[in-house]
């Protein structure tokens, strides 16, 4: 069953003016998963190094939420998405995701984030980071949340963990899940060919670009490591665009659901998935 938490309405009383008191978002934070503030702390440190600061990178994107002009439409969006949701994911695909969705205010831990806090299997979204990263309109929430389900999906119903020190394995492994949780939410969204990253042009270019980038990819798999792939994550560019994993994902999965379901695809583990990959780049290029 999908349980929605939604803190909106105590997110304007942690913050006023230009102060933000860490000891009572700790309250706030430990009120609805107890004793979970140190996890989010961690998280926190972990991404502060080199030039970035507290001070500096993170504490404004905090402050901003008080007095942000689209507040209101990300809560709204948010209230859309999933009002009825459990009902919807299982009206498509015949099956319930144990789940619980946070609307919170974090410490720039990630607009989406799946994870598992108190026993629980949970998508965080911070409100700091959805409005920093200008995610707040309707589709894009959609497309936040749509997304994150499908990895739970993944998890809860097949095989999740791939591989971690085989060259290039990890990453063929990235772009699978990648791709099924973009199946899972264009199915829910009813059009196989929606990308919520679809904005400027972006669809189309990765369109007209499909075989270049599929092609870089594969080339790229033996020297890939985290710091130097282009192709996950808003942060990385492929030839001046962000997030091209996603949609070369997408239409490797939607490749290989000609001919297998989404429910038999999620149990795969990674020999026969890689054997999938070449399969698809014999059959593209």
């Amino acid at each position: 069953m999908i349980k929605i938490i939604d803190t909106f309405d105590q997110v304007r009383s942690l913050l006023s003016g230009a102060s933000f008191d860490l000891e009572k978002w700790k309250n706030y934070i430990n009120s609805i998963y107890e004793d979970s503030s140190q996890f989010f702390l961690d998280d926190m440190q972990e991404m502060i190094s080199g030039d970035y600061t507290f001070e500096k990178d993170f504490l404004p994107v905090i402050l901003a939420v008080h007095d942000h002009p689209r507040l209101s439409e990300l809560h709204r969006s948010f209230q859309t998405v999933t009002d009825r949701l459990n009902e919807r994911v299982l009206n498509t695909f015949g099956r319930e995701l144990d789940i619980e969705i946070v609307l919170y205010l974090g410490l720039c831990n990630g607009a989406g984030w799946v994870t598992a806090l108190n026993g629980k299997n949970v998508i965080l979204l911070g409100m700091e980071k959805i409005l920093e990263l200008g995610w707040e309109d309707l589709d894009s929430m959609y497309g936040l949340i749509y997304h994150e389900l499908g990895h739970v999906y993944h998890k809860q119903y097949g095989k999740f963990e791939g591989p971690v020190n085989e060259k290039g394995a990890p990453f063929i492994w990235q772009l699978f899940t990648e791709g099924i949780a973009m199946a899972f939410e264009q199915t829910l969204v009813g059009s196989p060919d929606y990308y919520h990253q679809d904005k400027n042009g972006w669809k189309d270019w990765c369109k007209s670009n499909f075989a270049t980038i599929l092609s870089d990819f594969r080339s790229d798999l033996p020297t890939m490591t985290r710091t130097t792939q282009r192709y996950f994550g808003d942060w990385v560019s492929y030839q001046g665009y962000g997030d091209v994993g996603y949609y070369l994902g997408g239409r490797w999965i939607r490749f290989l659901l000609e001919n297998h379901a989404l429910a038999e695809l999620v149990t795969w583990e990674y020999p026969r998935i890689e054997e999938a990959f070449l399969a698809f780049t014999r059959a593209q290029l």
